[in-house]
């Protein structure tokens, strides 16, 4: 079987890894990879974003499946002109996947649906936005309503940081286009989790419950990124807590989008606050969470292969279908570089020592030099997944894992997991 993968990241190397785990005679092609990916398949120069020239790849390579990893491949219409050539493809049209590439599409559909979230009113106007901050009170969630690489929410603590926040996007344009719509939405009390699911568009088969680590430093302080690390399972999302996450958002959800003749096929991903009145929903994502990925696949016993070529082939998710996983941790740790998120710099040069058991290092920002040494080329440079029989050891291997990635001026943070630890630690005094 021939498999093209879209995408570059960290999120792309453990689809990589996973699939050709899966048919170890898989023939994979990635577009662009990375040095990680290189070593599992080949890698051909391409911009996820250029759908067009995507497809005239695809035309010449064949596939018998392609899988799209980042939203900005999405939100091109990869998946429309593939469809339009009678090519397999596993993810949301353009008009489906607008539930992440506009905030403000996706709270109409969610209000529409019934679907629990957070109060938000859309703004243009900088005046506005600032009135409705008033109205709401701090702390207060500002939102680019585009995609911003996972930047554009920033919770304000003040009434000043909420001004300062809409004046940045509004009136400063710091993330372009993406931010020239904003909510001013409600904050919600509890703790976050993601919840990804395979769907056809009708059926839903839930993965583990996963936990991102957004904000840069210890503690959850400093500013948001695209993700420092995540865990998986969650013990805070159990069985009936997954159940009513399926009833409550996601079969009202793709019930909406079917309705609006944009039926969702491929991976939604749901950013739920666990509040005391139950989850609501923070966001939803068009495809695989990055680093949720990292720390789900590992953990992954069935195919991934089977069930992503039934959707894209338009059979369907089997009957009954259901993932079986590893009984065991999972704890990524994202190492970062130098001036990341704001001004991450690149040209660092990596070396990898020797990783601890059971523990993988997922490439993203990384690139071969001229000489063939291996340098930093993106804010996230690696993501290092541990697995282990408890959650403590987890997190332990994935800390010194990230400690052996070493290169000028990288950063990460060694708390991922550090609510779980204090549950898991509590349960153990019970």
């Amino acid at each position: 079987m021939k498999v093209l993968l879209v995408g570059s990241g960290g999120r792309e190397h453990a689809l990589a890894w996973k699939l050709t785990r899966d048919d170890e005679s898989l023939e994979l092609i990635a577009a662009p990879g990375n040095p990680g990916i290189a070593a599992l398949g080949r890698c051909v120069k391409a911009d996820p974003a250029d759908a067009a020239a995507l497809l005239q790849l695809a035309l010449a390579e064949k596939p018998d499946l392609t899988v799209v990893g980042p939203e900005a491949a999405l939100a091109a219409g990869i998946v429309d002109r593939f469809r339009q050539a009678s090519l397999p493809i596993f993810g949301p049209t353009r008009a489906a996947a607008e539930i992440e590439t506009s905030k403000a599409f996706a709270k109409d559909l969610m209000i529409a649906a019934g679907v629990p979230t957070a109060h938000a009113v859309r703004h243009t106007d900088p005046t506005a936005a600032r009135r409705s901050v008033r109205e709401l009170g701090a702390p207060v969630v500002i939102k680019a309503s585009g995609l911003a690489a996972g930047k554009g929410v920033v919770v304000c603590g003040s009434i000043e940081e909420a001004d300062q926040a809409i004046d940045s996007m509004l009136l400063e344009s710091i993330h372009g286009a993406a931010g020239s719509e904003i909510l001013v939405e409600e904050f919600m009390q509890g703790e976050e989790i993601s919840l990804l699911a395979l769907t056809d568009g009708t059926a839903v088969v839930p993965l583990l419950a996963a936990q991102d680590h957004k904000r840069l430093l210890e503690g959850d302080a400093g500013p948001n990124t695209g993700g420092m690390g995540a865990y998986a399972p969650v013990s805070i999302a159990d069985a009936a807590l997954i159940d009513r996450v399926v009833g409550e958002v996601f079969t009202p959800t793709l019930s909406a989008l079917r309705d609006r003749r944009s039926p969702f096929t491929g991976l939604l991903y749901a950013g739920l606050m666990i509040t005391e009145d139950g989850p609501r929903v923070v966001e939803f994502n068009c495809r695989f969470g990055d680093p949720e990925t990292q720390a789900l696949l590992p953990l992954l016993r069935s195919s991934l292969l089977e069930p992503m070529n039934a959707v894209a082939r338009g059979d369907g998710l089997p009957p009954a279908l259901e993932l079986q996983w590893r009984n065991a941790f999972a704890v990524t740790t994202v190492v970062a570089a130098a001036g990341y998120p704001e001004t991450p710099r690149k040209g660092d040069l990596i070396e990898i020592g020797d990783l601890p058991d059971e523990t993988l290092l997922f490439h993203a920002g990384t690139t071969v030099t001229p000489s063939g040494q291996l340098a930093t080329a993106g804010g996230r440079v690696g993501a290092i997944t541990a697995v282990a029989d408890t959650f403590a050891e987890a997190c332990r291997r994935s800390a010194e894992g990230a400690e052996r990635v070493r290169f000028a001026g990288r950063h990460f943070r060694t708390d991922i997991g550090w609510r779980e630890l204090h549950r898991h630690a509590r349960a153990a005094r019970d």
